[in-house]
């Protein structure tokens, strides 16, 4: 079982949280826990919460990481039932699943990779079926391609925000590297086509594998507030992995209302 630090619910995470947050590992540790793996091009098969999941070649794989997330969409932790939910990145579709199978009003599932799209799709209706609710499958390169006058109240984004060059692999780097300008973009686009339904929250996951201080003061410029759902501490490393939940400043929490 690995060893977690728990974090207070509702401690916000202001620019002070900001200045204690870990500093970047250095690019030789981060070149040391990611090497690159052609294994994207071939197809695989995955399994979850006793689920199994066809990947056809260029949709990623679930790490660690995405499974935090999968794990507290599944457990409550991160509540969907009855809101519009959208899967930033949706990958193979784990995320729209449990969404799906937790009562989720409406579901989005966005990826910049069209077979990825058409994978969640097949899953969604394979294991969630037609009594779940609606799945709304968008090829968005962020927020671009998102229907316009339509609003969320839950978002999850696991940003492929790592900043070194890790392969020459367009797959591989879609998925791993794209820098801290996709939360920019993220962030920018959310605010400024009001996508965001009032009181609704963005759960942000990033580790110092990637710029987190940086990305972190991009939501925090954007007009957001934080809070620190969770903290993993993994072993044998020096990696920390922070799961925050956003809310735009003077908004109460959807399921608070």
């Amino acid at each position: 079982m690995i060893p977690t630090r728990p974090v207070l619910p509702g401690v916000a995470a202001d620019w002070e949280l900001h200045d204690r947050l870990p500093q970047t590992l250095s690019p030789d540790v981060i070149r040391a826990i990611n090497p690159p793996s052609r294994a994207i091009h071939e197809h695989r098969r995955y399994s979850w919460n006793g689920w199994d999941f066809e990947l056809p070649p260029g949709v990623f794989q679930p790490g660690a990481t995405s499974r935090l997330v999968h794990s507290r969409l599944l457990d409550g932790t991160l509540p969907v039932a009855g809101l519009r939910y959208a899967a930033m990145g949706s990958g193979l579709g784990v995320e729209a699943v449990v969404a799906g199978v937790r009562g989720a009003a409406a579901v989005y599932a966005l990826d910049v990779h069209p077979e990825s799209v058409r994978t969640t799709v097949r899953h969604f209706e394979r294991i969630v079926g037609p009594a779940g609710p609606p799945l709304h499958p968008v090829v968005a390169d962020v927020w671009e391609g998102f229907p316009d006058g339509v609003q969320v109240d839950v978002v999850t984004f696991n940003p492929p925000a790592i900043e070194l060059p890790l392969s020459d692999d367009p797959d591989i780097a879609r998925n791993l590297c794209v820098g801290r300008e996709i939360a920019a973009r993220f962030f920018a686009q959310l605010v400024g086509r009001d996508l965001l339904a009032s009181g609704g929250v963005v759960y942000l996951i990033v580790s110092n594998t990637a710029p987190l201080r940086e990305i972190v003061a991009i939501a925090l410029d954007a007009g957001f507030g934080a809070e620190v759902v969770h903290v993993e501490d993994w072993p044998g490393d020096d990696v920390q992995t922070y799961l925050f939940a956003l809310r735009r400043a003077g908004t109460c929490p959807v399921s608070d209302r």
